[in-house]
């Protein structure tokens, strides 16, 4: 925005007028001025206004422009929910995914449902990726019929959930044409995903509970010192599509954390891309992911880090290493929720050869299955070490990749609560 234009804003704002502090707040935004545009929301905030309200919670939420402030930002998504705004509403059921500053409760279902109703297009790619799980053919109905009409709205990535159904007749007849429409409109091509056998709780057809992700897949236990288990049908094929299309954008190469600095630091012994998700970036369709991921974990959600997916070409690979953290890294990063204590890796397609997870003090190889998780300790807990101490035996690495690429996602779960929410 032009100097010009933003001293018309704030002319129009002199006034007091809620509206017009709140596009003055939103042109500081885009100005990157966030400390005044936070004030300026505020201020609409206090005046009632309630898109304002919704945005001032997101800025305390994510400590945009002010300290983080949860049980704030909730207060002001609850006074814009009894306002009417079921983006509000959307917001709250987000926020409860994390089950610390709102209960896990009915009311993140209704709040989903009133926000679909209003044709919010993330709220429909939430409640689209969680009906695509059931296999009642009402549901998988109602999944495509919410992709479709997000993708209408302009939802990119709901577009290229729906293509990748309609080039495989997924619950639907296949129509490639149609699918090679969305694929260019979203701009997203893909890898090869099979869905995987789910396993379902039972309920009614077209019943939305978002709790379900609370009840994952029973373990396979592969290795009992380092603890290794495995799940299959973790994830649904539309869950691992979303992972890879929402990180398509934002791949970087990824980096290992200096031992000696604890900076991040691009090493040879790990050659992926990878994209991190930080908690501006994650919608609510991926933070159910990742509480279903941290659940089969047995880990609670705050605990996690938050999610990366990476990508590895052929020839990638990640050698072998540890996930825990060293002394001088973790002295950076929230060093009062303890450190990494448990891994869950779910592989979100299959390379044609190569990538597997490797063991090797375990003499256990996992190969790459969709939806399959691999789920490790980093930390051996005993008698002398009842809090935990880092263990050596945990060393695992990505083996190449000899054909095709490799998409996998990891969340690192703490030993104390990470997240604010």
């Amino acid at each position: 925005m032009q100097d010009v234009e933003l001293a018309a804003r704030r002319n129009d704002a002199a006034s007091g007028d809620p509206e017009a502090l709140y596009r003055l707040g939103n042109a500081l935004v885009q100005r990157r001025e966030l400390e005044e545009a936070c004030v300026h929301h505020a201020r609409a905030a206090g005046a009632g206004y309630a898109p304002a309200q919704i945005e001032y919670a997101r800025m305390l939420l994510y400590g945009i422009g002010a300290e983080p402030a949860v049980e704030q930002a909730v207060h002001w998504l609850q006074r814009a929910e009894a306002a009417g705004h079921a983006v509000a509403a959307y917001y709250l059921a987000l926020v409860a995914i994390g089950g610390v500053a709102l209960p896990r409760d009915e009311a993140m279902n209704h709040r989903l449902q009133a926000a679909v109703r209003a044709g919010f297009p993330p709220a429909m790619r939430a409640a689209a990726i969680h009906f695509g799980r059931k296999p009642h053919p009402e549901d998988q109905r109602l999944c495509l019929r919410l992709l479709h009409d997000a993708a209408v709205r302009g939802d990119a990535l709901c577009a290229a959930l729906l293509a990748e159904r309609l080039a495989r007749g997924e619950g639907v007849s296949p129509d490639p044409a149609a699918a090679q429409r969305l694929r260019a409109a979203s701009a997203s091509i893909l890898p090869e995903v099979t869905a995987p056998l789910l396993w379902q709780a039972s309920g009614e057809a077209r019943t939305l509970e978002l709790r379900e992700a609370l009840l994952p897949p029973p373990l396979e236990a592969r290795s009992e010192r380092p603890r290794i288990a495995v799940v299959d049908g973790l994830l649904s094929a539309d869950e691992c599509r979303l992972l890879v299309a929402a990180a398509q954008p934002i791949l970087g190469k990824s980096m290992v954390n200096d031992p000696q600095t604890g900076e991040s630091v691009a090493n040879p012994i790990r050659t992926s891309s990878e994209a991190g998700f930080n908690p501006v970036t994650e919608d609510l369709a991926l933070r159910i992911v990742q509480l279903r991921l941290a659940a089969a974990a047995d880990v609670d959600l705050p605990n996690a880090e938050h999610l990366i997916v990476l990508r590895y070409a052929p020839g990638q690979e990640y050698r072998p290493h540890r996930d825990y953290i060293a002394p001088r890294a973790l002295e950076d990063d929230n060093p009062g929720a303890g450190n990494r204590a448990r891994t869950i890796c779910v592989y979100l397609n299959a390379p044609e050869a190569g990538g597997e997870t490797e063991f090797p003090m375990a003499g256990i190889r996992v190969a790459p299955k969709p939806g399959r998780a691999v789920v490790f300790d980093n930390m051996a807990f005993d008698a002398a070490h009842p809090d935990g101490r880092p263990d050596p035996e945990s060393l695992h690495a990505g083996l190449p990749v000899v054909r095709g690429e490799k998409w996998l996602a990891t969340l690192w779960l703490r030993q104390r609560r990470y997240r604010g929410f």
